[in-house]
């Protein structure tokens, strides 16, 4: 377990080593880094189009309507309408949170075959150069691969770089659900990798749904891989900022709040993805029970209780993770405040012990992974704290220590 010094001296020269962080930053990627990313112009057609559409001569409800009410919408529909709907509008229905998961997964397989289409024709279309027909390929392979049988895709937006999440499991029948939220460098192209795996959101995601079942045979759980928002591009401005953690946020509780059934809802996060978690806190369904944030550069606030949540907060970090070399301040903008594993932020600490590195705890055979499934499942008590004591544990299945302020 690393120690944490937090003398003046060592703060000091922490403040110092942020500033010589952002002028590296500012000469290398410039201020222009920090700029806001355009919706969708291809998912922002289809929701036009859904706005001036009809069903059965009535106006089709606004698309961005309470999950609730859209939800209600949909039941009131047979299964031919739904289908209907979703052909004539699948990027609008295969994003909109309060439709049926399942038509959600039928209105994406459509809109990734169609986007597979236009890759395909790009690949030998003489006009981009060899570079961007070497590009075109890979994207259209990421969707083949997408499109594969029993793959359930919960949204997908192909501008850009690309944003994607998928459910492994019954979203529909799940008794405890998790959310895993990754970092920098996601998008389409790195949503799954064959080289180190568990180090993407598809790997991540399927180590933590088969690590749960290990952990709660009995329990019907459901795992979400979300590469939902637009991740900062490698370590530049945007890692060091909210701005990317501030979009996400809202995209991350918009999803939430579309969620079937009442199942609790763990939030697991990683990185960058720990910064989104922390300023979504606030605005989380109630039945968000845990946030568990891993490798994290800070979520925002100085203390858990600052994040204004009712869930429990978990922190973790293996003790060869880079990550413990950065800056916990925020200045100017810049850093994420002060780190989750510190005794004073007030997290419960747990092991990762055996996670090796920054991109290693979602590794099976891991404490980091084997806890994280603890949480999702809701096994307080078999968790392993990162400690000499099981202060971590203490309270965990009655009152949260987090609260709301």
């Amino acid at each position: 377990m690393t120690s944490f010094d937090t003398s003046p001296q060592l703060n000091v020269w922490r403040a110092l080593l942020a500033l010589a962080v952002v002028f590296v930053m500012l000469a290398t990627t410039g201020w222009t880094a920090l700029r806001t990313h355009r919706e969708s112009t291809e998912l922002q057609a289809s929701l036009d189009k859904w706005r001036h559409g009809t069903v059965h001569g009535l106006h089709l409800p606004d698309p961005e309507a309470a999950p609730a009410r859209l939800s209600r919408f949909f039941t009131s529909l047979g299964a031919e309408d739904q289908a209907r709907l979703a052909h004539r509008y699948p990027l609008a229905v295969g994003n909109m949170n309060g439709a049926p998961v399942t038509l959600r997964y039928r209105a994406n397989h459509i809109a990734l075959d169609q986007a597979r289409k236009v890759e395909k024709k790009r690949m030998h279309d003489s006009r981009l150069s060899a570079a961007g027909q070497q590009d075109a390929g890979r994207r259209m392979h990421r969707y083949e691969a997408l499109l594969s049988p029993g793959r359930q895709v919960l949204a997908f937006d192909p501008e850009g770089s690309g944003r994607v999440a998928e459910v492994f499991g019954n979203l529909d029948t799940a008794q405890r659900i998790s959310v895993v939220v990754p970092g920098v460098d996601t998008d389409l192209l790195t949503f799954q990798k064959t080289y180190r795996p568990y180090s993407a959101p598809v790997g991540m995601a399927k180590a933590l749904y088969a690590a749960e079942r290990a952990q709660s045979p009995t329990t019907r759980t459901a795992v979400i891989a979300w590469a939902d928002y637009t991740a900062p591009d490698g370590l530049g401005v945007d890692a060091a900022t909210g701005l990317r953690a501030e979009e996400g946020a809202v995209r991350l509780n918009a999803m939430l709040g579309g969620l079937p059934g009442r199942a609790p809802v763990a939030a697991i996060c990683h990185s960058y993805g720990t910064v989104v978690c922390g300023v979504a806190a606030h605005a989380m369904p109630d039945r968000v029970t845990d946030i568990a944030v891993a490798a994290s550069p800070g979520m925002r606030v100085s203390a858990a209780s600052h994040l204004d949540t009712s869930a429990r907060v978990w922190a973790m970090r293996d003790a060869t993770d880079w990550i413990q070399d950065v800056p916990y301040l925020e200045l100017g903008g810049l850093g994420h405040g002060a780190d989750p594993v510190s005794s004073e932020f007030g997290a419960r600490v747990l092991s990762a012990r055996d996670a090796k590195g920054h991109a290693g705890y979602f590794q099976p055979g891991t404490d980091s992974l084997r806890n994280l499934a603890d949480v999702g499942v809701g096994a307080y008590d078999a968790v392993t704290c990162a400690r000499e004591n099981d202060a971590c544990r203490a309270g965990a299945s009655g009152t949260t220590t987090a609260g709301r302020a």
